[in-house]
């Protein structure tokens, strides 16, 4: 299963955009990520938000809500 490039040490990484979270070890979330990450520039746009700690429930208090 890969990740993206600067967020290889996190499982859970959040669009801000959607406001949604993406499971990077989940093969269809990881695409529909991967896919979104080459073609809208999010990490040029600085769209992109990790957690601490790297847990679904700790996106959810942020205000992410699954994809």
């Amino acid at each position: 299963m890969g990740r993206l490039p600067r967020f290889a040490e996190h499982r859970f990484v959040g669009t801000r955009d959607t406001m949604r979270v993406h499971d990077c070890d989940n093969e269809a979330e990881h695409a529909a990520l991967e896919e979104r990450f080459a073609d809208d520039e999010l990490l040029r746009r600085n769209l992109l938000q990790t957690f601490a700690p790297d847990t679904l429930a700790e996106a959810r208090n942020r205000g992410f809500r699954p994809s």
